[in-house]
């Protein structure tokens, strides 16, 4: 009695990626058939690759076919592992290849995300270059953009991707599925560096704490200690009313984020660019989060096309107090990280309220003034804020203060990171 499965995608539009028919047997050895468009170059690695994939998942009788498009190796481990499991056999461990050193790095709490790229968890061809357009966060999506019969293919290839594809520096995050499939999507991707989790349509604080104890147990179980961030996404009327408690659900939320297309399903209201149907629960959400000391991180914008619009959704989100937006394609990071950032104006007047304050602190004074006007504390740290951030994005140079007032430079950020 044989048993079959298969994994991937075919056909000559097929790019970065390859097919894997499995059909295991009782005896006979394995027979690998394989069709490759470098096979003149890379024929006898790939066959290494999948005997060797055959031993760690302990397939010792099999025929295995393949038609190969350019997949790299971490692609093609995991299209013959999703192949083996689909064929019903009961792997003896999971295939692994080498984790990359340079998919070692870690994040903060405290860092920008004023982009986050969402990157299709079954479709590898658009994971080799995201990390080149520079984008704050990529998300290897395991929830909307996935079809239910792939989700076990995705869950395969986005572990393999964290273990493999050079992001660049990006944050490292994952949007896992709802209830106990999103919990069972842990299992695969928290051993590997996920710096981030993404927990869609989130309307409880139990869906927040039982992800925050699910990755506890695993880092348990693996050794890890450096702590996993989470992002709740508030999509529906229930969650905006709930946004504060969602944000305060965990000390390991970072960031909480609104996904408009399906609050205005929710409520039965069509999306529009004014945004007045959405602009209570945008509100929510904003100072939920801003109660909660996290980062109030705002929808994405659906027209990839359109950069004006983009720009200008992005500065009136500004203005209301939000810090990032999602973006769906690798054209808007740019826009979102100009529009973000702080604009010459708003440079020049943090300059002056930071150099005031810390004139008056270094006299001892407990008033600090700029010209005729009081500065509060408030103003103070918001200033200083701008600050930090037009050090992280360029637009202000590390000596700054020397080039202002003589005043000796003080300590000086490095990455993508903002002083709590």
């Amino acid at each position: 009695m044989s048993r079959s499965g298969e994994a991937g995608q075919k056909g000559p539009k097929v790019r970065s990626d390859c097919w894997v028919g499995v059909e295991l047997k009782e005896s006979g050895g394995l027979k690998i058939e394989l069709k490759s468009r470098v096979e003149g170059m890379f024929g006898e690695r790939i066959m290494a690759q999948i005997e060797a994939g055959c031993a760690a998942l302990g397939v010792e009788h099999a025929v295995i076919q393949v038609e190969d498009q350019g997949a790299l190796p971490f692609t093609l481990a995991a299209r013959l592992e999703t192949a083996v499991l689909r064929a019903g056999h009961k792997a003896k461990g999971e295939y692994l290849l080498e984790m990359k050193e340079y998919c070692l790095y870690t994040s903060n709490a405290s860092r920008l995300r004023r982009s986050r790229l969402y990157l299709p968890g079954n479709e590898p061809k658009f994971y080799i270059n995201a990390g080149l357009h520079d984008p704050d966060g990529l998300i290897l999506d395991l929830e909307d953009s996935v079809a239910p019969a792939e989700k076990d293919a995705a869950r395969c290839l986005v572990r393999n991707a964290l273990r493999a594809v050079n992001f660049y520096g990006a944050e490292r995050m994952v949007r896992i599925n709802q209830g106990e499939r999103g919990l069972e999507d842990l299992d695969w991707i928290i051993p590997h560096n996920t710096h981030l989790v993404l927990i869609p349509k989130v309307e409880t604080t139990g869906q927040v704490t039982a992800v925050a104890e699910r990755i506890a147990a695993i880092q348990k179980e693996h050794g890890l200690s450096e702590p996993v961030h989470l992002m709740p996404i508030v999509e529906s009327a229930l969650g905006a009313w709930r946004a504060f408690e969602i944000a305060a659900a965990s000390p390991n939320v970072v960031g909480l984020a609104i996904g408009l297309e399906d609050y205005t399903a929710d409520i039965g209201a069509q999306r529009t660019l004014e945004g007045t149907e959405s602009f209570w629960a945008r509100a929510q959400v904003l100072n939920g989060a801003k109660a909660a000391g996290v980062q109030p991180i705002d929808t994405v914008f659906s027209d990839v096309t359109d950069m004006d619009g983009l720009r200008d959704s992005v500065l009136e989100a500004k203005s209301l107090g939000f810090v990032g937006k999602g973006c769906i394609h690798p054209r808007q990071i740019a826009v979102v990280h100009d529009a973000f950032a702080p604009q010459d104006a708003e440079i020049e007047k943090a300059k002056r309220i930071v150099l005031a304050f810390e004139k008056a602190d270094a006299q001892g004074l407990g008033v600090v003034s700029l010209g005729s006007k009081m500065i509060d504390a408030p103003v103070v740290k918001r200033a200083q804020t701008t600050i930090q951030i037009a050090l992280l994005v360029g637009k202000l140079v590390e000596d700054w203060r020397e080039e202002d007032s003589g005043v000796k430079p003080g300590a000086r950020l490095k990455g993508k990171y903002i002083e709590g």
